[in-house]
């Protein structure tokens, strides 16, 4: 969480260094151009020879500043910098009044610089940088409006620093934010885990262990029945194992004739030989069939039912068909989770659709689709 949580600074620290690269390299080409074409042709080659300086260092800087090295040239940055802004007094620049072109290399490099160092670092070379470009222009051109320009390098940087601190508050109120809501995310995830994990434990409470006590309780199995023993300890078993829940495929076909074999039903099977699935998706579809045939075993008044499979491993349809009493379904109690939960309720969390077609005196189809929309 910690990468992801950062990834707003990371970004904007290497935007900071390949923008002032960018500047640096854009700013290098009408810069030089300016210098040489006010360059009286007396002065011309020697104005040349620190134009090409200028432009070898700027470019072997820019590349520097892509490999991301650190803070390593800057110093020698500075060096280059004031070196160019004093050759106006051996080149000619100031007969020419050509000289601003060094000013605003250096102006530009004061404004870069505060995008890639830290405060203190970038403080320190804007005022030696800008500070001693403007000693150096001063001494050669005691003009009061020459100075006043070269001393807009400082409050560049000053702005260009403030800005820059800006964006930088931004990106940590991005990250801030970005980890509040990955912990937000993590601990929605964590609830609805332990919601589902609830929830199925209802449901094979509901489907297994309640399903047989109440069978017994309302007198639809004899407590001495031969039945009850075996169907006690696959109750058990289904809620002490966890083996359904694998991640290897699994048959659905095993699983229905296993489940369905317990269900006290005369059952006709018209499956496929095998069908292979998820165990996430085969194992609720089991489950939520295995309800279908305990209700008709508990309320539609016959021992008889037919289960049919028909699609693969990408599309199927199960039905699950009794000739009972049937029912309204408008008459099912809204607190009842049998239908609800353990039928649609499992078939909507695989991304399937569980469809009841049943009225009185016509029997009951139960039809388990997935993925939701199979025909």
């Amino acid at each position: 969480m910690t990468g992801v949580a950062e990834e707003a600074a990371r970004l904007l620290v290497r935007f900071g260094r390949r923008y002032a690269a960018a500047v640096r390299l854009a700013t290098l080409v009408p810069i030089c151009a300016v210098a040489l074409f006010r360059a009286s042709p007396e002065h011309f080659a020697a104005t040349a020879s620190m134009v090409a300086v200028a432009a070898v260092w700027t470019c072997g800087y820019v590349w520097w500043l892509r490999r991301g090295r650190g803070d390593a040239l800057l110093a020698p940055d500075v060096i280059v910098l004031l070196t160019l802004t004093a050759s106006v007094t051996w080149t000619g620049a100031l007969e020419d009044t050509n000289f601003g072109w060094s000013r605003l290399l250096v102006t530009f490099a004061c404004v870069t610089w505060q995008w890639h160092t830290s405060l203190p670092v970038g403080a320190a070379v804007a005022l030696v940088a800008g500070g001693g470009a403007a000693v150096i222009v001063a001494m050669a051109v005691p003009d009061p409006s020459v100075i006043r320009g070269n001393l807009w390098a400082v409050p560049a940087a000053a702005l260009s620093r403030a800005a820059w601190t800006l964006l930088r508050q931004a990106a940590d109120r991005a990250d801030r934010m970005a980890a509040e809501a990955a912990r937000a995310r993590a601990a929605a995830q964590a609830a609805a885990a332990v919601r589902a994990e609830e929830r199925e434990l209802a449901n094979a409470l509901h489907d297994t262990a309640a399903t047989t006590l109440l069978m017994v309780g309302t007198g639809q199995v004899r407590s001495d029945s031969a039945w009850l023993g075996p169907q006690a300890r696959r109750d058990l078993d289904r809620l002490r194992s966890d083996s359904r829940r694998t991640p290897r495929p699994t048959d659905l076909v095993d699983l229905l004739r296993a489940d369905l074999d317990a269900a006290q039903l005369s059952v006709e099977f018209d499956l496929p030989a095998r069908l292979p699935l998820p165990a996430g998706v085969a194992a609720p579809i089991a489950d939520a069939a295995r309800e279908a045939l305990t209700n008709v075993r508990r309320h539609s008044g016959t021992t008889r039912a037919t289960v049919r499979l028909r699609g693969d491993s990408q599309s199927l349809r199960l039905d699950i068909i009794d000739e009972g009493k049937g029912f309204s379904l408008g008459d099912v109690p809204g607190h009842r989770r049998g239908i609800r939960e353990s039928v649609r309720g499992r078939m909507t969390r695989i991304g399937g659709t569980a469809t009841v077609v049943s009225a009185e005196g016509e029997g009951t189809r139960v039809r388990l689709e997935w993925p939701a929309g199979h025909d």
